[in-house]
């Protein structure tokens, strides 16, 4: 369900009754872009449009879905048709386009190609865990995470969420356990990581498909480079990609626990029980990368979270 885990920690129990936080939501509801709005974004349905329940609980995890359309507007075709327009005006009217009077006819080519640019669509779903007090962001960048964070504070008017600063630094210990083999038995590497130079942010090694105990790799450690993303199984419950950020890519819940879900043939009942599997299965990962890393919250947590999300949906 999740490809993807960013977590961050709420500074106060999430006591907010789902029907006062489906209540809330309602109020910014996603619609489809005007003809001439660049971009909305708003609150949709998580478990997808054939539902209308804008939060879904299950497990003392509350699952919620931000949807942000774009229209398409390529800068190229945007900066053509404005040196079009400006050739006109010079050859026709034998003069030379200003400044201002150049950035006024981009503004208005902008507005005249909108209607017709097509658009995109994007999905992201996060939860909150108001059991452990984690909420968890389906998002392949920080970027994106902080997109949803930010219009959750707008829309409740508080949020005390703050991203995880490990006590111990992730890349030292990643590269442990690469280097000396003593990762825990639970985390077994499996045959994928990246390494970075500690001199050098842009010595970057990628590794695929590879023996991770093998002398290549090795003395890549040994010569300095750190491990800063590792493959790796849990406890053959999950498989990700640990960054050094302890963020999760290419999460994947293991295939002997899927087994049980595996009989759900209608859509929504087997994405409710994925989602609850997976909830689960976080919620004692995140217990595990405590013990090892040390999770705490950023002081203040205003690094990620923090800001204002420009109004679209006004």
């Amino acid at each position: 369900m999740f490809k993807n885990a960013r977590m961050y920690r709420l500074g106060t129990p999430f006591v907010l009754p789902a029907a006062d936080l489906e209540e809330a939501l309602g109020t910014r509801r996603f619609r489809p872009c005007g003809p001439v709005e660049v971009a909305t974004l708003g609150w949709s349905a998580p478990l997808g449009d054939e539902t209308s329940g804008l939060v879904h609980g299950v497990g003392g995890c509350l699952l919620l879905c931000l949807r942000k359309q774009e229209r398409l507007l390529p800068s190229a075709a945007v900066a053509e048709a404005v040196d079009e327009r400006i050739a006109e005006i010079e050859t026709s009217e034998a003069r030379d386009v200003g400044r201002s009077e150049r950035r006024s006819l981009r503004e208005q080519i902008v507005t005249e190609m909108l209607p017709r640019a097509f658009t995109r669509s994007r999905r992201t779903l996060f939860y909150i865990d108001t059991e452990s007090g984690w909420l968890v962001v389906d998002a392949a960048s920080e970027k994106t995470a902080e997109e949803a964070i930010s219009l959750l504070r707008v829309t409740l008017e508080t949020l005390p969420a703050k991203p995880t600063t490990p006590r111990q630094a992730p890349a030292g210990i990643l590269t442990a356990w690469l280097l000396a083999g003593d990762a825990p038995a639970d985390f077994v590497p499996a045959d994928a990581c990246e390494l970075r130079d500690a001199e050098d942010s842009g010595s970057v090694i990628r590794c695929k498909g590879q023996d991770l105990s093998s002398d290549e790799i090795l003395n890549h450690l040994r010569a300095g480079k750190q491990v800063v993303k590792l493959a790796l199984d849990w406890d053959e419950r999950l498989s990700f990609v640990l960054a050094d950020d302890l963020s999760l890519k290419r999460l994947k819940v293991g295939d002997a626990l899927l087994d049980e879900i595996d009989e759900q043939d209608d859509p929504a009942a087997r994405l409710d029980a994925e989602f609850a599997l997976m909830a689960l299965q976080l919620r004692e990962l995140f217990v595990r990368l405590d013990t090892v890393f040390g999770l705490i919250g950023e002081e203040g947590g205003a690094k990620a979270v923090t800001g204002t999300v420009p109004p679209p949906w006004e």
